[in-house]
């Protein structure tokens, strides 16, 4: 059919693009925060949020292999809970995550440029979009490079740390602050290991799906909870939770008490590819889930329009990066998108909730049910802010689907 995507993504294909999202800006920036709600307990915050993005990455990849078209969650909820469930997992994601390609592209920018970050962002989304234009397998290229340059900085930031005489074991602990400061730390890094949802974005271009999606879920996860425990322990070697939760650019810092300075620069560029990685995989994933509401008519029915060469939904990608590069010129995001955290949360709890519906053993149902407690445990122990705003942006998307509802039955 003229409006489907082309099927031209393998297994290594979507490891790199979930690896390009998953191991992207925010291992570079989440362990401070993550350090000062957890204090000693910040590897056990790890843990935590590894295992429920497991739990949710074990739903998505069995859902994504039962439906395995554009559009994630969206498509599980609409076929497995009904119509208005995947609608408010696409809204939550399309809205939450349009806001945070902004914030990531400025984050490129205030590493490359701090003077001309605005400039520097739009710059980055332009030639972003235009890459992702170009078809899925040049972005899949691209992405390949960008995570292979990113797990060479992070792989020098371990050695360095770790064999360095500041290293001290001692450190890997301390002060625990409690059950809510261990959640919330934990709901930091979870979002460091959303990314996996990409490869499931993805589900129309991927050869095979019902035997790729399964696996490149599960290595890319995989992969990226080795690479953060590695980080972790090895930051925390050298600077401890204490020094860590006040650190600004916690990496740098860590080469720099390490005794390698010459490295921080290293690092700053490290950070900034990884943040143009997860900008790519942003991109992706909204443009196709943009693509598959607009089928159903929840968006603009011109956004469902498919490049008859490229493949690629070209009207979804355009106006994403459109929308992007004007927020990116307009205003800084960075300090206002917690409701894409709490919206990440929701997205992955109804996922969770529609692998229940599949049925299949005691393993997947038990699975899914830790993932959805799981989520909503640290959607409930976010920041008071996050969590009014995201649910604030949740009952909008409602509101719209209510009102247009009416509208269609009347018959206006």
């Amino acid at each position: 059919m003229d409006n489907e995507l082309k099927r031209d993504l393998g297994v290594s294909d979507a490891v790199v693009v979930g690896l390009g999202a998953m191991v992207g800006a925010g291992i570079f920036a989440a362990l401070a925060p993550a350090a000062r709600a957890a204090g000693g307990g910040l590897l056990a915050a790890l843990a935590v949020a590894a295992l429920v993005a497991y739990c949710n990455a074990n739903s998505s990849a069995r859902l994504a292999a039962r439906y395995p078209a554009s559009g994630g969650t969206y498509v599980y909820g609409r076929e497995r809970l009904g119509p208005f469930w995947g609608y408010l997992a696409g809204w939550g994601f399309v809205v939450g995550k349009t806001a945070s390609c902004a914030a990531m592209a400025l984050t490129v920018g205030a590493y490359v440029w701090p003077g001309q970050q605005h400039a520097v962002a739009v710059a980055a989304v332009v030639a972003l979009t235009a890459a992702s234009y170009g078809g899925v397998q040049k972005s899949a290229r691209i992405a390949r490079l960008i995570v292979a340059a990113v797990l060479a900085v992070l792989a020098a930031v371990v050695v360095v740390c770790l064999s360095s005489g500041a290293a001290d074991s001692g450190r890997l602990g301390g002060d625990w602050a409690g059950a809510a400061g261990l959640l919330q730390g934990a709901g930091l890094l979870f979002f460091a290991f959303a990314g996996y949802a990409r490869i499931t974005t993805l589900g129309e271009e991927v050869r095979d799906p019902q035997r790729t999606i399964p696996r490149a879920v599960p290595i890319a996860l995989g992969i990226a909870l080795f690479v953060y425990a590695a980080v972790a322990v090895a930051a925390l070697s050298v600077l401890g939770s204490d020094a860590l939760a006040g650190s600004t650019a916690p990496l740098a810092d860590a080469v720099r008490a390490a005794g390698w300075p010459g490295l921080a620069p290293v690092v700053r560029v490290g950070a900034a590819l990884a943040a143009l990685g997860s900008l790519l995989a942003l991109v992706l994933g909204v443009s196709r889930t943009a693509l598959a509401m607009a089928r159903d008519g929840h968006l603009p029915r011109a956004l469902a329009a498919v490049h008859p060469r490229r493949q690629v939904p070209r009207h979804a990608e355009l106006a994403v990066g459109a929308v992007v590069a004007v927020l990116a010129a307009t205003a800084d995001l960075r300090g206002a998108i917690g409701f894409s955290s709490f919206g990440v949360l929701v997205y992955y709890a109804i996922a969770n909730a529609s692998a229940w519906t599949l049925g299949s053993g005691v393993k997947g149902r038990a699975v899914a049910a830790v993932g959805l407690s799981g989520c909503v445990v640290l959607a409930c122990a976010l920041p008071v802010g996050s969590a009014v705003s995201g649910a604030a942006v949740l009952a909008l998307g409602a509101l719209v689907y209510g009102v247009r509802g009416r509208i269609r039955s009347s018959g206006i």
